[in-house]
């Protein structure tokens, strides 16, 4: 996506490259394919020429802004992890699956144009995600914060119906509600289980 070599980045060149990643997922998430390369460059306080030497196509912007974003969300459990206890890292974590999700949202006419062009932003999506909530249940059941028998394909459905049942912003209170109620399910077992 955009860098053909795989050597790092110079510093000012990565600022650039994030700048514009974070430009591309507000953009898009507010204006859908109305958003301009234009705009974002713009936005990214960087130039048009700038954008294209890092993604050729829009459809490379929209494809690594996604991926950005999910890295992002993936990464965020080990570092939860070694700053919180473990129930409150997952906990913690759920949040930040569902502003993950609410951007995928905000985002989907750009993904679907993805799509329509032969690409698959989600090739890796899910076990990425499965990955990340496999190590925090493991930490939380080491420690005695949720049960042993969770399995981490259950919680990304679970999470993602969430998402998809108060993802407006206007209803991310009621997010919150519903994280805690799985965080609840996941803690105690029913007396016949």
């Amino acid at each position: 996506m955009g860098q053909a070599t795989s050597r790092p980045l110079r510093a000012d060149a990565q600022r650039n490259r994030d700048a514009l990643l974070a430009a591309a997922v507000r953009l898009f998430s507010e204006q859908g394919l109305g958003a301009t390369l234009d705009a974002i460059a713009k936005e990214a306080g960087v130039g048009i020429g700038t954008l294209y030497r890092h993604f050729p196509t829009r459809e490379a912007l929209i494809e690594a802004a996604y991926r950005n974003e999910l890295q992002a969300v993936c990464d965020a459990a080990a570092d939860l992890l070694t700053s919180a206890p473990p129930g409150e890292a997952l906990r913690t974590w759920m949040d930040r699956f569902i502003d993950y999700m609410t951007t995928k949202l905000g985002m989907a006419e750009a993904l679907r144009a993805v799509i329509a062009s032969g690409g698959n932003p989600y090739a890796q999506s899910r076990a990425l995600l499965v990955t990340s909530i496999e190590s925090l249940l493991e930490a939380a059941a080491a420690g005695g914060a949720i049960r042993s028998d969770v399995d981490a394909d259950d919680v990304l459905i679970g999470l993602s119906g969430v998402a998809l049942a108060a993802g407006e912003p206007t209803q991310r209170a009621q997010a919150g509600r519903l994280l805690d109620l799985l965080m609840d399910g996941l803690r105690h077992r029913s007396p016949a289980g």
